[in-house]
């Protein structure tokens, strides 16, 4: 069993900001094997569940917004008895340009808290991970706080849905298929 968690938060209010590219990510790929997510207050998360090739993967949006991911997470691998080389989390980077994919298979959370609330709970870094540039020059303009949770601009969404998502799509292949290694791949410049 493969589990693919997205960083976001749950409220409808946050839909379409930076910060939700990660659930934003999962409802694509929920889409594309025609699924969809069920709420589970066991597992603090809504999930959705699929089979590639006789494996089992769920698609999480954990319910416990974005600075306390870990919670769905432990809860998620002791329900399952899962290892962390079995989990995939997708989140926004905000210290990378906006056209930038980068995969990771450890490392530190560079400020993200979602990324230091797993760390907390799972008691490693040894798990996978899709980062999502959403650095701009507009950074500037605005508190950190404001600008994770601002909406892409129609130009951002357009260069999301037309050039990063077969991206990150092809990276969440490589990790179900067990190949995900560390790379970046930058598909346009900033907009």
């Amino acid at each position: 069993m493969k589990v693919i968690f997205g960083l976001g938060n749950p409220e409808k209010k946050y839909d379409g900001t930076r910060h939700n590219v990660g659930f934003f990510v999962l409802d694509t790929l929920a889409q594309k094997w025609g699924t969809s997510f069920t709420p589970s207050k066991k597992l603090k998360a809504h999930i959705a569940e699929i089979s590639v090739d006789e494996e089992k993967i769920l698609l999480v949006k954990p319910d416990t917004y974005y600075n306390d991911t870990g919670e769905s997470a432990r809860a998620i691998l002791d329900f399952y008895k899962l290892d962390l080389a079995d989990i995939l989390v997708i989140h926004d980077e905000l210290m990378i340009d906006f056209g930038t994919v980068r995969t990771r298979t450890s490392g530190r959370d560079a400020g993200n808290n979602g990324i230091k609330s797993l760390l907390a709970h799972l008691n490693s870094d040894q798990f996978a991970r899709i980062r999502i540039g959403i650095g701009t020059t507009l950074r500037n303009l605005a508190t950190d706080y404001d600008f994770v949770l601002g909406r892409f601009s129609l130009k951002e969404q357009t260069i999301l849905n037309d050039e990063l998502l077969p991206i990150i799509h092809a990276f969440v292949d490589q990790f179900t298929n067990g190949s995900l290694m560390n790379d970046s791949v930058s598909a346009t410049k900033e907009p």
